[in-house]
């Protein structure tokens, strides 16, 4: 009797059609506010983001196009320092990699200066000018600091590397483009609440208590495929694809590097919410470990298809890199099912339990 009331207080709660499509609408509304919220905070550092997500391809060019000689000095003790090795005193030629205003007059790129590590009258250490330059126009004297930053980190890239704009108003586009999916990636964890709350109507209530292990297990799983691609699959990829091109001068357009990245970025992103998925699908009883291994061979089709698309190239290697670790995801994701997994129960049942 007590299993009858249960049922007919759930089907009371039923949303009608036009009630489903309401609460639809309500959904979207809410992650729209929640990504143009996070789209206007990410606009403010877009320039940070993309130039963090530059850095793969300018590394990349500078080792497909740089020339690499042995250090071979006259007595075999020269050594290269890094600027983190200079001691005062220490002189050498500074090479401008960049057209750099000095004053009243701009410096071209490749022009050289003798150049001296000290400190200045304010007892701040830097690269001074150690000679003047003559310019067009101007006489830049000796004693000018250098435009060289001792305290961030040094980068194995420099200004020849960075890819093309082809209009006006592609930096434009390109900064919008890059805080527009940083605005995405942040809400995940809010977007995802809003994708809990409009399929919990369907659960049992005692289910409707994992949306926090869904959210958090999710979130975590989507930094760490995003990640994954950027530090793993990415940098040997483009290694690749660059050295296929090395018989010729590599101009790359920044929107189709920016398009590249994102797909593949937030690709692994969602690929790897697999075990997430899994462990939700699992606890409530719709998915079981038998059930992923049974099915393993449609599994691995649909995971070549996807490595396939989201492969920069369609040769094997490339594919393989992609498809490995969705295996791996699939594999760990039949461990879940088997640890986590457990009958569906509607809340009679628990209750009774």
């Amino acid at each position: 009797m007590e299993f009858e009331e249960t049922n007919k207080e759930e089907l009371g709660r039923q949303m009608s059609f036009l009630e489903h499509l309401d609460e639809f609408r309500r959904r979207l509304i809410n992650s729209v506010i929640i990504i143009v919220i996070a789209f206007l905070l990410c606009w403010f550092v877009s320039g940070k983001i993309y130039n963090f997500l530059s850095v793969p391809i300018r590394q990349a060019l500078s080792e497909a196009e740089r020339r690499d000689v042995p250090v071979q000095g006259l007595t075999g003790n020269e050594q290269v320092l890094s600027l983190d090795n200079l001691r005062e005193g220490d002189t050498g030629r500074y090479v401008f990699d960049q057209a750099t205003k000095l004053g009243i007059s701009v410096v071209s790129p490749g022009t050289s200066v003798q150049a001296k590590f000290t400190t200045d009258e304010q007892g701040k250490i830097g690269l001074f000018t150690d000679e003047p330059i003559f310019t067009n126009n101007a006489i830049i004297p000796k004693g000018i600091r250098l435009p060289v930053k001792l305290d961030e980190p040094i980068q194995d890239v420099n200004t020849d590397e960075r890819m093309i704009v082809t209009t006006a108003t592609e930096p434009f586009t390109l900064y919008v483009t890059v805080s527009l999916y940083a605005a995405i990636a942040l809400s995940i964890p809010f977007l995802l609440w809003q994708i809990w709350g409009f399929i919990s109507p369907a659960l049992y209530k005692h289910e409707r208590s994992y949306v926090t292990p869904f959210i958090a297990l999710s979130s975590i799983s989507f930094v760490i495929g995003a990640a994954f691609a950027y530090y793993i699959l990415f940098p040997p990829a483009l290694r690749y694809l660059l050295g296929l091109g090395e018989d010729f001068r590599l101009l790359l357009r920044a929107s189709d590097y920016l398009d590249f990245i994102i797909l593949i970025i937030m690709a692994m992103g969602v690929i790897f919410q697999m075990p997430a998925i899994t462990y939700v699908l699992a606890r409530i009883g719709l998915v079981t470990a038998g059930f992923l291994v049974r099915s393993w061979k449609i599994a691995i089709v649909i995971i070549l298809i996807v490595a396939a698309v989201v492969s920069p190239t369609g040769d094997i290697p490339n594919m393989m890199l992609f498809a490995t670790p969705m295996i791996c995801l699939y594999v760990i994701s039949i461990f879940i099912a088997w640890f986590f997994g457990k009958r569906r129960q509607n809340d009679a049942e628990v209750e009774s339990v």
